[in-house]
């Protein structure tokens, strides 16, 4: 009989920590094989994969034409007036405008980085936010990602790609050398903006 109750107490103990984790989500969540290791909470970190594509194009053409022709013509005038010579008038007006525009606009961006979950909505929704900055030779690039993610779109290891990302908001700058040489002059720009 004693052993018995032996293998119930020692049943108990072994089947204690998965009634814990039942009862507080995050009990032994590190320990377990089988844990859960999505983001959830305010401080997790999220894994944030960028895969970003741009495109936009506007085409205008516009084409008018306006042709205008006058003819006056006159022969000798009648009784008294018949030595008024005879005179004719000829006017040819024509306009054409031929008007073409077009606007190409590209871009993409391919990163991947870490967010930090700032935020839990009442429905487990998660507002993310971080930044990355990265130093080359001077030059200084930044991405800086934030936004709302479902808890259901997080992979299992923890990864979301940036289109489940609503009203997000993905930059990417630098500064810099390279940055600077590849920015027109300031007499250049000052003539485009008054042109």
């Amino acid at each position: 009989m004693n052993f018995k109750r032996f293998l119930m107490f020692v049943s108990l103990l072994l089947l204690l920590p998965f009634g814990l984790k039942v009862k507080g989500q995050d009990f032994g969540q590190s320990q377990s094989l089988y844990a859960d290791i999505k983001a959830h909470q305010v401080g997790d970190v999220l894994t944030v994969l960028i895969v970003e594509q741009s495109r936009a194009s506007n085409q205008v053409e516009t084409k008018t034409e306006k042709k205008t022709q006058i003819n006056t013509s006159g022969g000798p005038g009648i009784g008294s007036l018949d030595f008024i010579p005879m005179f004719s008038a000829k006017a040819d007006n024509s306009n054409k405008y031929n008007g073409k525009g077009e606007n190409l606009r590209a871009g993409s961006i391919r990163a991947k980085m870490s967010v930090t979950v700032v935020d839990v909505r009442d429905n487990s929704d998660l507002v993310i936010e971080g930044h990355r900055i990265i130093g080359i030779n001077g030059d200084e690039e930044a991405i800086y990602v934030s936004g709302v993610v479902r808890s259901k779109d997080i992979s299992p290891d923890n990864t979301i790609e940036s289109y489940l990302i609503a009203d997000a908001e993905i930059s990417y700058t630098g500064k810099g050398n390279a940055t600077t040489a590849s920015r027109p002059g300031f007499f250049t720009r000052l003539l485009n903006w008054v042109f």
